[in-house]
């Protein structure tokens, strides 16, 4: 079996060939020639949680398995196998790999939901996934300016210089969450909120949002208002998913005593029907974009 390192994959995964696999990966679940299953977790009295979530399509199926804790943090393994005859081709260390195809479903969304001329950011969050959340919007649309918000001033400061260095963007630390989002082209919300870190009204018509750091039931980041009365159109990765673990959805069912997910899919055909409608995503993460992932690198390293 080959063994491919953090550095591997580092070095072959680009953002522009993530945004294209998981492009393919969800135009495979569209049309059916992909099968993913919904992340599951062992939760051990010390704290200590393992998590697993698997997929396959025509080439490779594969399970990605993490243990995280708050004492030592995450740990990513994925394995990879050829659909034809179950033959294990691969373990990838897949912390990176995780972090980069997060972005990128960041980023196919924002292709097909933000508007061409988007060409502002405001991103709340500035922890481990809200870099690759920039790169990759950097990838789909040409911005202009970039406006970065989290609690910690000397963090997001040194964030925003850090992503300015790398990307060769105008990234820059503001002060209020509403100042980030208020005015923005497309919103990425990064963050492990329980409650909402924005307000509907600061949302402008024709914007696109991004809420990718919740994947429990009990957390959100988003606002009921936004998503059940200003969300003209709601997509989530995966519906069968979000009745597990998306708060910012399954809340405001809730709330309202609603019997379904106030979302559709994403994919690639869904399109806004006007410059001034909002958009949003939902990302919880599918164990299908690691499979195209690793099997990109498999066959890079093969």
């Amino acid at each position: 079996m080959l063994q491919i390192t953090e550095a591997q994959v580092l070095a072959k995964l680009t953002m522009a060939k993530a945004v294209e696999l998981v492009e393919t990966s969800f135009r495979q679940l569209a049309d059916g020639s992909a099968v993913n299953h919904p992340r599951r977790r062992v939760i051990l009295p010390t704290g200590s949680m393992l998590h697993y979530m698997a997929a396959g399509n025509g080439q490779y199926f594969g399970t990605k398995v993490y243990s995280t804790n708050l004492k030592t943090g995450a740990h990513f393994t994925f394995l990879l196998y050829r659909s034809d005859d179950g033959l294990p081709l691969a373990q990838v260390e897949a912390n990176h790999m995780g972090q980069i195809r997060t972005g990128a479903a960041s980023g196919v969304a924002t292709k097909f939901l933000a508007r061409e001329d988007a060409s502002t950011l405001g991103v709340i969050g500035t922890g481990f996934q809200a870099e690759t959340q920039i790169e990759a919007m950097s990838v789909v649309r040409k911005l202009r300016e970039v406006r970065v918000w989290s609690r910690d001033r000397v963090r997001r400061e040194a964030f925003a210089a850090k992503c300015a260095a790398r990307f060769g963007l105008h990234v820059r630390a503001v002060e209020t969450a509403r100042e980030a989002v208020e005015g923005s082209d497309i919103v990425v919300t990064a963050t492990s909120s329980k409650v909402p870190v924005l307000e509907a009204a600061w949302i402008s018509p024709g914007t696109h949002v991004n809420a990718m750091g919740s994947n429990w039931l009990i957390k959100r980041e988003l606002p009921t208002e936004l998503v059940l009365d200003r969300g003209a159109l709601v997509t989530v990765d995966s519906v069968e998913d979000a009745l597990l673990e998306s708060g910012d959805l399954v809340t405001p069912m809730k709330e309202r005593g609603l019997s379904q997910v106030p979302a559709i899919d994403f994919s690639p055909a869904v399109t806004r029907t006007s410059s001034s409608q909002i958009t949003i995503f939902k990302s919880n993460g599918l164990a299908i974009q690691d499979v195209v992932s690793a099997g990109y690198l498999f066959e890079a390293y093969s």
